[in-house]
């Protein structure tokens, strides 16, 4: 029996993703070869990188003004590669900072561009998104960057921000979990390793129009245009991360794609937040308005219980329940192939050890 794994990323994927990347490891559709041993010039993996493309644009309605790129170096290289693309080193862009990741897209952009933090929480500790009363953004900022939904501290955007300059957003712990108007944004990226497949690969949706303006000197690989141009195969493409992402696609879509996806998320974070909120043992530490629905953190009463909690949970096959390093506690990750039954009896694990150690 496979267990319950909560954890960030890399993340659960669905069974039957598994199942048939299992049945096709050794020989893909009587070709007699693993996938992951073709090429990725072969008439195969030009067709399965065809698919997901197709699959993606389907499932988020990417229109043709859109790239849609499949390429490496997850999104911490959308970091510099934002930046590298869609501003010059004078040029002024606004950031949003709500948590870890927008630290680490923030310092990585300050190398390369003038930094406005136009609006920030790391004053109440990154539990909130910031009231939009407070964004001070520039008058002739070349971008504004969101981090959609902080994995580490559980903080969401629930209604994405109207903006002048072109938002650009990493939504790598929410892509695909939730209906999006991509025509909202300038950039959308996201690491794999969360909804969309295992790591390795970073989905890029970028608006073509903002394709080709990458600075001087900017290296080739890192060039929106140049991928685009290229069908994310400038250099060899992570390909078994692109096929098994091609499966995930494909269950989603079989699943109801992800307006079903949303409605289902929704439940089962609703679930365990209102377990974590009827306890004193438990306590969210995210503003209600702004709690993540993919990322639930929580701690206990008495930190010097982490670890026998921890201990428990394991023994329930309930895995990855650790939070990050920089936060403690406790974070529950809910993507897509983590079922209602894994958060249903994750919510009776809470309710027996408080009554055991409450």
């Amino acid at each position: 029996m496979r267990a319950f794994n909560f954890s960030p990323g890399p993340a659960a994927l669905p069974d039957a993703v598994l199942e048939q990347a299992r049945d096709e490891l050794l020989d893909y559709r009587g070709r007699g070869l693993s996938v992951m041993e073709m090429s990725h010039r072969s008439k195969e993996f030009v067709d399965i990188a065809q698919s997901a493309e197709a699959d993606l644009r389907e499932l988020l309605a990417i229109g043709d003004d859109y790239h849609v790129l499949f390429v490496q170096g997850g999104a911490s290289m959308q970091f510099a590669m934002v930046p590298f693309n869609l501003c010059r080193a004078e040029d002024t862009v606004d950031y949003v900072h709500t948590g870890s990741w927008g630290t680490k897209a923030i310092a990585e952009a300050q190398r390369l561009a003038m930094v406005n933090v136009a609006a920030s929480s790391e004053e109440t500790n990154f539990d909130r998104v910031p009231a939009r009363e407070t964004w001070r953004l520039s008058a002739n900022a070349a971008y504004c960057h969101i981090v959609a939904n902080e994995t580490i501290g559980g903080v969401q955007f629930h209604e994405f921000p109207e903006t002048d300059a072109p938002l650009v957003a990493d939504m790598s712990s929410e892509l695909l979990s939730r209906p999006v108007d991509v025509t909202r944004f300038g950039v959308i990226y996201a690491g794999a390793q969360k909804n969309v497949g295992p790591a390795g690969l970073c989905v890029v949706i970028v608006r073509r129009d903002l394709a080709g303006r990458a600075r001087p000197g900017t290296p080739r690989i890192l060039d929106y245009a140049v991928q685009g141009e290229n069908g994310s195969m400038f250099n060899t493409p992570p390909t078994y991360s692109w096929y098994l992402a091609g499966l995930v696609l494909k269950w989603l879509k079989h699943a109801g794609g992800v307006a079903e996806m949303d409605r289902v998320n929704r439940r089962k974070a609703a679930k365990l937040y209102a377990a974590i909120d009827a306890s004193d043992f438990y306590h969210s530490p995210v503003k209600t308005p702004d709690r993540s629905i993919m990322n639930v953190p929580f701690t206990l009463a008495d930190p010097a219980l982490d670890q026998a909690f921890l201990d428990g949970a394991e023994e329930r096959r309930l895995l990855n329940l650790k939070g990050h390093r920089s936060v403690g506690g406790m974070r529950a990750s809910l993507y897509n192939a983590v079922s209602e039954e894994a958060v249903d009896t994750l919510i009776e694990y809470l309710a027996a050890f408080e009554a055991d150690h409450g």
